[in-house]
This record gives C-alpha cells, structure tokens and sequence, in this order.
C-alpha cells in the first residue's frame, strides 16, 4: 500500500519494483490500492487551477510536437561483474564488491532520487549463515539468484522478504550455490555477535 501510495522510501521502493517485475499478484495487488487512491482522490474537494494553467500545458505540448523524433538505443543490461541485475536498479550508481567476511561480500548502491537510502547487494557463498541480527526498522530483500533459508522458510529467486524490528534471524545459505541479494534497510541492523557490531561502522549496515 506504501509502494502504490508512493510513500514508501526510495530504497525500499527500488526493491519492490525489482520484485513486481516478476510477480504478477503482487502487481494486481498493487493496481488494486492504487486504484483505491484514485477512489479517494475522486471524493477530496478539488483545488482552484492558476489562471494561466490551460495555456502552459498547451505551451508544453507544442514543445513536445516540434521536439525532432527520437529512438532511444536498446538498453544494456544492468551488471556487476557479469551478473544480470534487475532493471529496477537501472540509473543506480553500483559500487564494486568489497569483502565483509569469510565467503561475503557486499555492493553499496547509490540511489539518485535520495543520496542517504541504504540500498545494498550481499553475495554469500553456499552454506555459508549471515550473523544473527534483528532489525531497526523494516528490511526488503530481494533474491537475485541462489537461495537462502531462516526460520520463516525458504526464500528463491524472485522472492520478496520483509523483517522488521520484531523480527531476529540467521539466514543460511542452501549448500548448491552462491546467492545474491539486492537488500533495503530502513534503519540499521542489530547484530547480535561482536564481530556483526565491529563491523557495522565499517560497512554502514
């Protein structure tokens, strides 16, 4: 409801549309609020235009038509050394892996739209358990590829996780390969070993 109200933070939204892109029930449950916001919308009283609204509108479509015809050239792909990332992240600045414990590693990606979200790529390699963590405030994670399971059950390609701050797990790795994930964090994560907290300065996470 967030994501189709557009009041859900950039981050988090960048996550979502990774995952609407491959689910179709998530995107008719998306069509449904957002018709629903345009339900409450058509009952709001409506606001007094400026006098010269009429005119500026036709003005911006006069450019429009005498702007000269452009076909974009096909878009490449979204990478990070080789490996296809969703198109939600097209636009992002991706920065390159850095190394944040045995068989980890992470990607911090920048987000245009709000310089300060905490957006995320983790590669974890098979088997290997992330730290046991809570959360300060709601986390969204997308799975890219591999798998991951915690205590809630097991999370595939394409499937969309959300935690929030009553939530505390460990999510393992499935033995048969690597996994990548795109991550949101509205807050921070509460590790709960001392090596997750030293860390957690170092990494931003």
């Amino acid at each position: 409801m967030r994501y189709a109200a557009g009041a859900l933070a950039a981050a988090p939204a960048v996550v979502v549309t990774a995952h609407l892109a491959g689910c179709p029930v998530c995107r008719a449950r998306v069509g449904e609020y957002e018709a629903l916001g345009g339900a409450l919308l058509e009952g709001t009283e409506p606001t007094q235009m400026s006098a010269t609204a009429l005119n500026d509108t036709l003005a911006m479509l006069d450019d429009e038509d005498a702007a000269a015809p452009f076909a974009p050239p096909p878009l490449a792909p979204v990478e990070i050394e080789g490996v296809r990332l969703p198109d939600a992240l097209r636009g992002c600045d991706i920065g390159r892996w850095r190394w944040i414990g045995p068989g980890m590693k992470m990607s911090r990606v920048g987000v245009p739209e709000d310089p300060e979200a905490n957006l995320i790529l983790l590669k974890v390699g098979p088997g290997r358990a992330l730290p046991d963590h809570g959360h300060v405030g709601t986390e969204f994670t997308y799975i890219i590829s591999g798998s991951f399971s915690d205590r809630f059950g097991t999370f595939r390609p394409g499937d969309l996780a959300e935690m929030d701050d009553d939530v505390e797990h460990q999510p393992v790795v499935d033995k048969d390969g690597e996994c990548i994930c795109l991550a949101a964090l509205e807050g921070r994560m509460r590790f709960k070993n001392v090596i997750g907290r030293m860390l957690q300065p170092i990494f931003g996470i």
